[in-house]
């Protein structure tokens, strides 16, 4: 058995293409979490000796509650990571994204044809991740299905498990939620403590610009500027600086259509975005015209695995 060898930080530097760059860091990810898994060697030692090196088996991906199914590919991407050159078929019976209602029994979403032990020795790790952008993309389906009728965004954020990030995002998407900058370098977002180290919200968002016409920022792909505000003061601070974006933080409702209020009598266009303190239970308390997006941290820290299994016909 042949797993995917680690990339070095530098190869994954040089990859300056976004989707190349996510690629390298699946593989990196994924031979980390096989390294976990099988040691070394690397070895399923009760594979080894129970299954036959020639044997082909068939199995079904299995859902076992209603859920968005997302990741899927999941599992061949691990086969393949354990042996390239591994025996593996599989058929997606649902599409990515769709929801699928489970009722009285489990519902079949790939039809699998593999070598047995690579596949047995892919099996936990594939799940574990297919479980949880399974529950990423349900959890986030839940949010955007009620915002989109008011034409407002739910975003994600950074609060991601270390690793997970680019799996995660995927099921964001899957789930009708738009991601948000995939991490610190590929947008400027302005926070509460770099506004206390800068010594206000307008000195950030002018040394921010500052920094955009420099040669050391001129290569950012996302050239807007994104300030948090916790105040009607830091606000009108956003606007006199002509932040391309503001996060109202940790307002209530009414502040923020105050804070809407004062955005449209500036004649200041900008992308409003809020955050901080909104559930499921509250959200329809911010759909208030003039939002576009709201970023909710717990569809990726707080979603619930879906019950999901691989089992051998």
């Amino acid at each position: 058995m042949q797993v995917c060898i680690l990339i070095t930080m530098e190869k994954l530097q040089k990859n300056k293409d976004s989707d190349r760059f996510k690629t390298h860091l699946v593989e990196q990810i994924l031979a980390l979490a096989i390294l976990e898994d099988l040691g070394p060697e690397p070895l399923d030692v009760t594979s080894a000796a129970t299954v036959s090196s020639s044997q082909i088996c068939k199995a079904r991906l299995v859902l076992k509650e209603s859920a968005i199914v997302c990741g899927l590919n999941i599992l061949e991407i691990v086969v393949k990571c354990l042996s390239s050159n591994s025996s593996f078929e599989m058929v997606e019976v649902v599409a990515e994204g769709s929801f699928i209602e489970v009722t009285n029994s489990p519902v079949t979403v790939a039809d699998i044809k593999a070598d047995g032990r690579t596949l047995l020795a892919a099996e936990r790790t594939a799940l574990n991740l297919i479980q949880r952008m399974c529950g990423v993309a349900t959890m986030t389906s839940a949010y955007a299905a009620k915002a989109q009728k008011h034409g407002i965004q739910i975003l994600d954020t950074r609060k991601t498990m270390p690793g997970l990030r680019v799996f995660d995002k995927r099921a964001v998407l899957a789930g009708g939620g738009t991601n948000h900058r995939f991490g610190l370098y590929d947008a400027i977002l302005i926070k509460d403590n770099h506004v206390l180290a800068c010594g206000g919200v307008l000195q950030s968002v002018e040394r921010a610009r500052q920094y955009l016409q420099s040669p050391a920022g001129a290569t950012l792909v996302n050239k807007q500027i994104e300030v948090e505000v916790t105040t009607l003061y830091e606000l009108q601070e956003a606007l006199q600086g002509r932040a391309d974006r503001i996060l109202l933080d940790n307002m209530p409702p009414e502040m923020v259509i105050m804070a809407v209020q004062k955005v449209k009598e500036s004649g200041h266009k900008c992308f409003i975005e809020v955050s901080g303190g909104v559930t499921l239970s509250n959200l329809e308390s911010y759909f208030i015209p003039g939002v576009n997006a709201i970023s909710i941290g717990a569809i990726t820290h707080s979603a619930k695995n879906i019950d999901l299994s691989l089992e051998f016909d």
